[in-house]
């Protein structure tokens, strides 16, 4: 009993370490054949070129340390997208602006402090009504661009030039006028743009303007008397002109953005701004959208605020400028009124005393007019040379004198729906009149820049310059869109009178056209860097794939290999292999035990564990790493050795077929994950640039 436990012992010994021994020298066998294909990834190559439709894929060692580390040109032009990126989307910005620095130009004695003003035009805030028939996603990438273009340029002049006061000319908004207000009729298309929609275009307003401006670095020391920010000013976008003006419309714009008729001191020079697309309609036949039963003349409604503050804008000048002055030195701004008690039949109570704030003799400092439209000037009018779009045809005439008409330099006088280039002629007389002492003149509308000198008015001898501002848009049909700095230096006592000696001689105001970057440009040079890098990572990926052809080609060629042999060859020659691996394994153990004085005991009444009819499913090769005598199986007649050839059951064009088509499908491979590689990185660099704007 002893004894056959000892056999079964025994027994179960040898099984383990025949076992044992089969494992060790499959997992041998397996790992000099893993290391060969990684050493050799021609090897995998041949392999997958040979079976086109396995559907396997491969990566070789080289590869997927390739995939890992960028090579050289793809550093290259990541760097490029990165500076370029960067130029495009800051550095061009602050470079532009800094060129402007007021230091550059302004022309006044070195211990002054000059008030700096600026005066933007036209943002026209792009919304539906600009492009009606732009398709998604152009519209809401247009949208988008413009509205980072409007901000990154407001913020590096906030940044950089630091000015004290800020005023629009109008037109604030492309479709303003069109969006309903409920209390009356739109056009049908756009009936759907309610007061919630204004109210998201007002917070849009605010986001790109109104919060650079309050920023607490731009703040400093000065008060919210000498810091302005005004966009009262309204344009035809905004309200619409003239008869064609909803009184609603205006309503809500006023409530929003204040009256658009107001008197500003700034600088020591009264800023007097005028509604003219409302006192446009003066004169104009009655419009549809108001009643005319209430008033005597047509329009009235939409003319008369603007006519009744005109007809007091002297008053009213005199009385802003005590207020300031009496603020300067610390007293109330507002002049308080003397209450005394009387009886009811007192003689006094019966006279209506009155105090007028307004003296004929007081000082008047100089005026500043700023109205959305221009003025009115002769048909042909040069505009001079910094406008861009239509610049002189020539600077003198034949006599060698200033050219007195030029069209295509002008602002052209004409009208249309809900726009006029120019006031009418009568308009423009009065509101200088009315106005008086107006030396200079600012106006916007028209998007491109304009210098005229209107010689027909009196005021300051030679006549009134007016200047047309820039859009600040890159939307609004100008490459190089810009704004107007205006420095201003007119030194006075507490009493407001002048204190410079030549005032009749010199000048309180100067002015500098301020160019910001050509957007356009900078998305044509986006562009050809795209295609650089395209064509780039296209060279590249073909001679990748070039020399992967020729490597596949030279191993064929040259080398003579065994690959992986026909499964059925494998199964037979492995059983005959087994076989003499099993007989050998035998003799030895016999051998062994005997050694032992171990008797063996005969095994042919035990079932054998079979191994799997088609084998263990491991390829393998034959050469110099396989298992020993595995290409000399059986008997000598019997010998064969699997050679490449014997794998490949197609004829050498086929061979060649395949490796032009895993050439492609390798320069595929590189182009997309070189592509991959840039885009990744450029991308999210861009993106960066653009959140924190």
């Amino acid at each position: 009993m002893t004894k056959i436990l000892y056999n079964d012992h025994e027994n179960s010994r040898k099984s383990h370490d025949e076992l044992a021994t089969s494992a060790q020298f499959l997992y041998d066998g397996l790992s000099r054949e893993v290391q060969r294909l990684v050493s050799q990834p021609s090897v995998i190559l041949d392999w997958k070129v040979s079976r086109p439709n396995a559907g396997i894929p491969f990566y070789s060692k080289e590869e997927l340390l390739r995939f890992m580390k960028p090579s050289r040109t793809k550093l290259l032009l990541i760097s490029f997208w990165v500076l370029i990126l960067w130029w495009g989307e800051r550095l061009v910005f602050q470079k532009t602006v800094e060129n402007c620095s007021w230091e550059y130009w302004e022309n006044w004695p070195s211990d002054v402090a000059p008030h700096h003003l600026i005066l933007l035009a036209d943002p026209q805030l792009v919304d539906p009504h600009t492009y009606p028939g732009r398709p998604w996603p152009l519209s809401t990438l247009t949208i988008r661009h413009t509205d980072l273009y409007l901000l990154r340029a407001f913020s590096t002049l906030q940044d950089t030039l630091s000015p004290d006061s800020v005023y629009f000319l109008g037109d604030l908004f492309d479709g303003g006028r069109e969006w309903n207000t409920g209390k009356d009729k739109p056009d049908e298309q756009w009936h759907g743009y309610n007061s919630r929609f204004w109210l998201k275009e007002y917070n849009r307003f605010g986001r790109i303007f109104l919060d650079p401006w309050n920023k607490p670095a731009h703040r400093g020391l000065q008060t919210a008397r000498e810091r302005k920010l005004i966009a009262s000013l309204p344009g035809n976008h905004d309200l619409g002109i003239g008869n064609g003006i909803r009184l609603s419309v205006r309503e809500r714009f006023t409530t929003f953005f204040g009256n658009g008729n107001r008197i500003d001191i700034v600088g020591n020079h009264t800023i007097v701004s005028v509604d003219t697309v409302s006192l446009s309609a003066k004169g104009q036949p009655q419009s549809e959208t108001v009643k005319h039963d209430m008033h005597d003349a047509p329009n009235e409604e939409i003319w008369g605020l603007s006519e009744t503050f005109l007809s007091q804008v002297k008053e009213r000048k005199a009385i802003v400028l005590g207020r300031e002055l009496r603020a300067r030195v610390g007293k109330q701004e507002n002049q308080l009124l003397n209450h005394t008690m009387c009886d009811i039949d007192d003689p006094a109570a019966r006279v209506q005393a009155s105090l007028s704030i307004y003296d004929s003799d007081s000082p008047d400092l100089p005026t500043i007019l700023l109205t959305h439209v221009p003025l009115y000037r002769s048909p042909g009018t040069p505009c001079g040379p910094l406008r861009e779009r239509w610049p002189p045809s020539r600077s003198t005439d034949e006599s060698g004198e200033p050219l007195e008409r030029d069209d295509a330099n002008a602002i052209s006088v004409s009208a249309g729906y809900q726009y006029q280039n120019v006031l009418q002629d009568d308009l423009s007389k009065e509101l200088i009149e009315k106005i008086g002492n107006v030396a200079h003149v600012f106006s916007g509308d028209d998007h491109d820049y304009c210098e005229v000198v209107h010689h027909g008015f009196t005021s300051k001898g030679g006549g009134i310059r007016e200047i047309t501002v820039k859009s600040m848009s890159w939307a609004m049909g100008v490459r190089h869109p810009g704004f107007l700095m205006v420095s201003l230096w007119n030194p006075i006592d507490e009493k407001g009178n002048t204190l410079k000696e030549d005032t009749a001689s010199r000048s309180t105001l100067q002015t500098h056209l301020c160019l910001l970057p050509d957007q356009l440009s900078i998305f044509i040079r986006y562009g050809l860097l795209l295609g650089l890098t395209l064509f780039s990572l296209v060279i590249r990926a073909v001679v990748h794939g070039l020399r992967l052809r020729n490597s596949y080609k030279t191993t064929n060629d040259d080398r003579h290999f065994s690959t992986v042999p026909p499964l059925a060859s494998v199964n037979s020659e492995r059983r005959d292999w087994k076989s003499s691996l099993s007989g050998s394994s035998s003799s030895n153990s016999s051998n062994e035990i005997q050694r032992n004085g171990l008797a063996p005991r005969p095994t042919a009444g035990r079932p054998r564990a079979a191994s799997p009819a088609g084998g263990y499913g491991i390829p393998i090769g034959v050469g110099s790493d396989l298992p020993p005598s595995f290409s000399t199986l059986g008997s000598k007649d019997e010998t064969k050795t699997y050679t490449g050839e014997d794998w490949h059951d197609t004829a050498d064009d086929n061979k060649t077929r395949h490796a032009d088509a895993n050439g492609m499908r390798a320069v595929w491979r590189e182009f997309k994950q070189s592509t991959l590689h840039v885009a990744a990185v450029a991308l999210a660099w861009y993106a960066w640039l653009v959140y924190t704007s």
